[in-house]
């Protein structure tokens, strides 16, 4: 099906709200994110509609402007950019025989901005990428672009993503978490349990949120003494922490994209070691713009193997549309699976479309394919 003849109720064009921002510390970047893909768009084939979600969690009507929407001299952009009122907010009907989408502001009647057929989220973290709007969006009726509720909430839970993997025989690496009631009720205990996983696995650790990303919240702690500001660095992102030993060996990522006969894997990406960063941290990625080569640098036997382990991981999770596995290959040549993003990096220089370029799909035609996608996916129970 084209994007030409997609159904409508109406037979006019099909219309895509953008959601964007959100209360996440990810939110400069869904901003960032979104940018692109309105840019990206066919305006030809789609309405469009931006709605940009403000960090204490207002909907706004924002400025349809991609060129606001960048990081510019390493200033992080935010909806409150985009918006000409700071007390108008939007509603979105939850009423799954309607689709309505409703502009008011104090003082004023409400007005009324028509009906939406998709929602494209671009939301990273939680409050977004994590069930909570796809939940939202079920029970208004709404399609909308990638995971639904259940493997948005495992993508989004690095401790429940690994048990999911472990049950289908996926390969992860060795990690403990720190419950939010451990940590809270017994630190010492908690620090215990970490000292006794690093030796049995060994320095350094990665202590993570265990709900996070774009690398937000992360700290690479090499002994003893770093342990306890990493867990408050990670706590200040989420009160659960999970913490992952370091595997040695060349980060490898794979997009997973949905097609109507079903997932497909892109062609792998390497993630060089970085230089001036410990790790491949947010700064790393969209300040300093560092970049992966793809296709990665790998034989064709471990191409064709990372792509399996995508696939299978995308069906383990019972993806929708879109992800992006990340892996390690380590130096006795085997892949452990690290994470999934269901709603990834999409920025213009993300790896995810650039794996999808390498494999034949542009920008354009990857924001077409997932928006079909949604449309041709009903909600609730599937």
């Amino acid at each position: 099906m084209s994007s030409e003849n997609l159904p409508t109720s109406t037979g006019r064009k099909p219309r895509v709200a953008v959601v964007f921002g959100g209360r996440s510390s990810e939110h400069a970047i869904s901003v960032v994110t979104a940018g692109a893909v309105l840019r990206a768009i066919d305006r030809d084939a789609y309405d469009v509609l931006p709605i940009g979600i403000t960090t204490d969690g207002r909907w706004a009507l924002t400025a349809d402007d991609p060129e606001r929407m960048a990081i510019a001299d390493r200033t992080l952009p935010t909806v409150a950019d985009l918006t000409e009122s700071d007390e108008g907010s939007v509603v979105l009907s939850v009423d799954p025989g309607s689709r309505e989408v409703v502009y008011s502001e104090p003082g004023a009647v409400p007005k009324v901005l028509g009906d939406v057929d998709v929602v494209f989220p671009v939301l990273h973290g939680p409050y977004g990428e994590d069930g909570t709007l796809q939940g939202l969006l079920e029970l208004a009726g709404v399609p909308y672009v990638g995971a639904g509720v259940l493997s948005s909430a495992v993508g989004q839970d690095k401790e429940y993503m690994k048990r999911v993997f472990v049950s289908f025989g996926l390969p992860v690496g060795p990690y403990e978490v720190i419950r939010p009631r451990e940590w809270e009720q017994d630190p010492s205990a908690a620090r215990e349990k970490i000292v006794g996983f690093a030796a049995e696995h060994g320095w350094p650790l990665f202590v993570k949120p265990a709900r996070g990303g774009s690398s937000m919240g992360i700290t690479k702690v090499d002994d003893l003494s770093g342990l306890e500001d990493a867990i408050e660095e990670a706590r200040r992102h989420d009160p659960k922490v999970i913490v992952e030993s370091l595997l040695t060996g060349r980060e490898i990522e794979c997009g997973v994209l949905e097609f109507p006969d079903g997932p497909k894997a892109s062609v792998p990406a390497w993630i060089p070691p970085v230089t001036d960063h410990d790790f491949y941290d947010f700064e790393a990625k969209y300040i300093d713009s560092a970049s992966g080569v793809v296709p990665a640098p790998i034989t064709p036997e471990q191409t064709a193997e990372v792509q399996r382990l995508a696939v299978a991981a995308f069906e383990a999770a019972s993806c929708e549309g879109l992800v992006r596995a990340d892996f390690f290959l380590t130096d006795e040549g085997e892949f452990v699976i690290n994470e999934i993003n269901t709603l990834p990096g999409f920025t213009p220089i993300s790896m995810y479309p650039r794996m999808w370029q390498e494999s034949g799909v542009s920008y354009p035609a990857l924001v077409d394919l997932l928006i079909q996608a949604a449309l041709r996916r009903p909600t609730g129970l599937r």
